[in-house]
């Protein structure tokens, strides 16, 4: 595939652009909420448990990981992505937590800047997610594409990401959305490993898991309203008075995560969930997995650390890992699965 190079400096030009805006700026959501806050937990005084035994293991897609954790994809294509990728795949291989990496669009397009993404030599072992936008599959990508990124990375599945919202605002960005599914259904069944279909913050419905479950997908991110509004983003990113509109006016549009994972839950009770959109903390993700989630993917607050250094990336594991074993504690249940089906969780009225 031979794209002009304008297009190929354009897509890094907004990988770095998307780094300093979510760092520097506001683009969280305001007046829409993950609904989390909705749902506390049931606190028990008298666990019969040592806390020590507590057993956060758990297995996905196949591979067994340290804690119910995935570092939500984010970035790739420059070389401050590059120091962030490797920080974030050298935490992973340690606590034995999933990762994904950024759309690898721009790794097709520039190849010279791929290293930037592979990162299986730092983490062996880990859950290792590739990506690219669905919607490429509508602009002369295909099967030999997307199995040139996961190779790339040596990855253990494809997450396709659908962003309509966000290609709307986005400046060039790419809207023609038609007849996508009949090719993720192709795709899912040539590729040789799983494809997760993943929202980039405005979530998905019961409806469309169901669509996309039927279509082949492995496994669903849900990555619900609540978090980082992509469309403040490409606001922030405007090349003209519309699309800075646009973004402000769509900055709180989405479905809020805890209304899809307990959505996507009702309609296919043991089907592979990750929760992602809004979660910032190992509470958020013990309500995640106790509505039903499998795995929870937090991006902004790895991303801050992943920006910070090595040492800032590890504190924040310890204390999501003791935050989510402090929950099971304080519940009485001595593994995720116990969690999951204890009904400690109660919706506030």
């Amino acid at each position: 595939m031979n794209l002009p190079s304008s297009l190929s400096a354009q897509t890094q030009t907004r990988k770095a652009d998307h780094i300093r805006i979510c760092l520097e700026q506001d683009v969280q959501f305001h007046s829409n909420t993950t609904g989390l806050e909705r749902y506390c937990f049931t606190h028990c005084c008298l666990p019969e448990l040592d806390r020590k035994e507590i057993d956060l293991t758990t297995t996905f897609l196949g591979k067994q990981l340290g804690a119910p954790l995935l570092i939500s994809s984010m970035t790739g294509g420059t070389e401050q992505a590059g120091i962030i990728n490797q920080r974030l795949a050298e935490v992973a291989q340690h606590y034995k937590i999933a990762m994904g990496v950024g759309s690898q669009r721009v790794a097709v397009e520039k190849p010279q800047v791929a290293s930037t993404f592979a990162v299986r030599s730092l983490a062996p072992n880990i859950l290792l997610f590739a990506n690219l936008g669905a919607v490429q599959l509508n602009y002369n990508y295909g099967i030999d594409q997307c199995l040139r990124i996961v190779d790339l990375l040596e990855a253990d599945a494809l997450i396709l990401h659908l962003n309509p919202l966000q290609e709307c605002i986005q400046p060039t960005g790419d809207t023609n959305f038609r007849g996508l599914l009949d090719k993720i259904r192709k795709l899912c069944v040539k590729l040789p490993v799983p494809v997760i279909a993943k929202e980039v913050g405005n979530g998905i419905s019961a409806a469309m898991a169901q669509k996309l479950i039927a279509a082949g997908v492995a496994a669903i991110d849900v990555a619900g309203a609540g978090g980082t509004s992509w469309a403040k983003v490409e606001s922030e990113r405007a090349e003209n008075t519309q699309q800075r509109r646009l973004g402000m006016t769509f900055a709180d549009w989405g479905l809020p995560t805890a209304e899809c994972i307990s959505s996507i839950r009702a309609v296919a009770p043991t089907f592979p969930l990750i929760a992602s959109g809004g979660l910032r903390h190992g509470l958020d993700v013990a309500k995640a997995i106790a509505l039903g989630a499998d795995i929870a993917g937090l991006a902004l607050p790895f991303l801050q650390a992943a920006a910070e250094s090595e040492a800032a990336l590890h504190a924040l594991v310890e204390v999501l890992i003791a935050e989510i074993t402090t929950v099971l504690f304080c519940t009485g249940n001595a593994t995720l699965e116990q969690l999951k089906y204890s009904k400690a969780l109660q919706r506030i009225e």
